[in-house]
């Protein structure tokens, strides 16, 4: 007999005489969790967005719709980007003030011609407040994962405020889980045990957040 047979066997015994219960497992458990920590209205969660992405050493823009494309512009040209990568469902007008070269992400794209892309400019699927995290879904205007994981400069756009929520809790709700989540507090960093920190390892070494208002929602593929 195997370890495992052995365990399961201990499991069948502890469950002998216990009546069938079909109860869902969310049902059966209660949870009685804070599904937020204290009352803000929306602009105050979006002040806490700001200030939890700073705090991670994102850098945070704000802008409305109208002034979006220069904004853009103005960042991919402080960074002096010859090359920015698109998803196939980002807003056109977002790039429609720069003239850097528009790389589309294709299914055949090398790690090593990613690489080559100095920017992304993404959207997002939900930011949260209370952590200063960005939640990527892998919707037409975020691309696949790799996109936003190999290029040293990340813009991402959020509208505010409806694409804010206060807690990890509601930011669930909005998510589906078969979806490729890539949740995003700050840019990609990490220490050794001496704690030496070093950033761009496992993602970009520069993030940017425009929080804008009056965007219209991304267009589906």
């Amino acid at each position: 007999m195997s370890s495992r047979d052995r365990i399961l066997g201990r499991v069948r015994r502890a469950l002998a005489g216990v009546p069938h219960d079909d109860t869902p497992y969310e049902q059966a458990v209660p949870r009685g969790y804070q599904r937020r920590h204290g009352e803000r209205n929306a602009a105050e969660t979006v002040d806490l967005l700001a200030e939890n992405l700073v705090d991670y050493r994102a850098v945070v823009h704000r802008c409305d719709a109208a002034g979006l494309p220069a904004l853009i512009a103005h960042l991919l040209g402080e960074r002096d980007s010859t090359g920015v990568l698109v998803p196939p469902g980002l807003d056109e007008a977002w790039l429609s003030a720069t003239a850097v070269q528009q790389v589309a992400d294709r299914a055949d794209a090398t790690p090593g011609e990613l690489d080559r892309v100095d920017s992304v400019v993404t959207g997002c699927a939900v930011a949260i407040a209370e952590t200063g995290t960005i939640v990527l879904d892998g919707s037409p205007d975020q691309g696949r994962r790799r996109v936003t994981l190999v290029p040293d400069h990340h813009i991402c756009v959020v509208r505010v405020p409806e694409q804010v929520v206060s807690s990890v809790p509601e930011a669930l709700e909005r998510l589906t889980p078969a979806h490729p989540l890539t949740w995003i507090s700050g840019p990609s960093a990490t220490s050794d045990i001496e704690l030496d920190r070093v950033e761009g390892v496992h993602g970009p070494r520069c993030l940017e957040v425009v929080l804008v208002s009056g965007a219209r929602p991304a267009r589906l593929a």
